[in-house]
């Protein structure tokens, strides 16, 4: 058998490269249990308050592979018409460390009495870190690679969604603003928009037992089009599982639990097929959220 080690290694050092000159967005694989991770306009979109904490861990065993924390929360302000939200997210592969903090706000209009289409903005800085010292290079006089670079930029980002009593759409650029920085006299680009469309149906089979297919796709200029697909059992209204592909070159497992209409917890197992498979590089991401009514008009959550 090949040893792919190398290759990969080799892949991944390339990438750290690209993240100099167009850093990649966060990547989420439950993104249809929390679209608000990719979407300002859900941030009013629940009937109470909910903060979330999730850690991604891909390719878990290779050196410098990505590593993503985010916080984030968000609740209605006023009742049926607005809503805010904040968000932390760390995101670190290889050399380059993105941190960023936002606020968000939400306007919703109610186009009937069960269907909202909602918009949302986001404002706020990220900080771009690199460090070369944690690099070997082929050439080690590469400018692109030499020193260690922070740079703070202004982050800006629009979403929309049209939600319904089962269905929900959306379409959103969480960070519109290109960022660059100049080194050994070039340009570099840190950041290039990312674009996203998602959706999802809820489709009821018995009392007790819901069919919850999703999907997202994600178009970035100079890569081809990304494509996530979900489909999910939710059980009871408090439990959920189910399968996902990205591209049909990843395949997961993701489940969740709603504990006592108040905590949840969800779990996410992928693993990549072709060539990489072989080296086994699992990824994995924790989800743990918490539900209150913290306003008058906010109510209890009433399931997944």
């Amino acid at each position: 058998m090949i040893n792919t080690r190398p290759i990969v290694l080799l892949f991944l050092t390339s990438l750290i490269a690209v993240t100099v000159n167009a850093q990649r967005d966060p990547l989420y694989a439950q993104y249809a249990n929390n679209p608000f991770v990719l979407n300002p306009a859900y941030a009013g979109l629940s009937n109470n308050l909910n903060v979330a904490l999730s850690y991604r861990n891909q390719w878990n065993g290779l050196e410098g592979s990505p590593k993503t924390i985010n916080v984030n929360g968000r609740m209605p302000l006023i009742y049926d018409k607005m809503g805010a939200g904040v968000m932390v997210v760390s995101d670190r592969m290889g050399a380059s460390t993105v941190t960023e903090a936002l606020a968000i706000y939400s306007y919703q209009i109610h186009m009937t009495s069960t269907t909202v289409l909602s918009f949302g903005l986001q404002a706020g800085v990220a900080n771009f870190h690199i460090d070369n010292s944690k690099v070997s290079p082929y050439d080690n006089t590469d400018p692109l690679f030499q020193g260690t670079y922070n740079e703070a930029k202004p982050g800006l980002g629009f979403g929309a969604v049209l939600k319904g009593d089962r269905f929900l759409v959306g379409v959103s650029v969480p960070r519109m603003l290109k960022s660059g920085f100049s080194a050994q006299g070039a340009q570099y680009s840190l950041y290039t928009q990312h674009y996203y469309l998602s959706g999802s149906y809820d489709f009821s089979l018995t009392e007790h037992l819901r069919f919850k297919p999703s999907t997202l796709l994600k178009w970035v200029k100079g890569a081809p089009l990304s494509m996530d697909l979900n489909a999910s059992l939710l059980i009871k209204n408090n439990y959920q599982v189910g399968l996902l592909t990205r591209n049909f070159s990843t395949f997961g497992l993701l489940t969740q639990a709603l504990i006592k209409d108040m905590f949840v917890v969800g779990y996410v197992f992928e693993l990549p097929t072709g060539p990489a498979a072989d080296v086994n590089f699992s990824t994995h991401e924790i989800m743990m959220g918490l539900r209150l009514s913290v306003l008058k008009f906010h109510e209890r959550s009433v399931g997944l």
